[in-house]
């Protein structure tokens, strides 16, 4: 969790519940194998604990939706977790530190779920996304922004007024 200026923000992970369900049962919930491998070290972002998997680590890839009620906006897309369980997220004062800069894909929700187009925000360079998640999170029309790669669009992370 972090201050701005209109009050707090909570950056949220993937549910570790959720994440243990996965890892016990050893199906993603949409019906795919979990699958370890080592990671290459080279940019595999990590859901669980939001940060880049470092070379060797056990980390496997699952079919995740960020939204867990029905939603015409429901994707279900390719995210990496560790295999095992880790330590997950602990907030630090901001965002994400190795996940906090662009490229990446801004969408943002209203408070009933339904995606927001007019706020929706594509940060092309290595921007610190911080001031732009707070200046579109002070938007009356928006309460949460799902953070996502630029290129694929995979979800990263939300982020939430509270």
């Amino acid at each position: 969790m972090f201050i701005h200026k209109t009050g707090r923000l909570l950056v949220r992970a993937i549910d570790p519940a959720h994440l243990a369900v996965v890892r016990t049962t050893g199906v993603d919930g949409h019906g795919n194998q979990l699958c370890p491998f080592a990671a290459t070290g080279e940019g595999e972002p990590l859901r669980c604990c939001l940060r880049y998997a470092q070379a060797g680590e056990q980390i496997t890839l699952i079919s995740y939706s960020p939204f867990e009620h029905r939603s015409v906006w429901r994707e279900v897309g390719p995210v990496y977790i560790h295999a095992a369980r880790c330590e997950g997220y602990t907030p630090t004062g901001g965002l994400p530190e190795q996940l906090r800069t662009g490229p990446r894909v801004l969408r943002a929700y209203r408070a009933d779920g339904t995606m927001n187009y007019q706020h929706n925000t594509v940060v092309t360079d290595q921007a610190d996304l911080q001031p732009i998640i707070e200046l579109l999170l002070e938007q009356p029309d928006v309460t949460t922004l799902h953070v996502r790669t630029l290129a694929p669009q995979c979800f990263l992370y939300a982020v939430v007024a509270d």
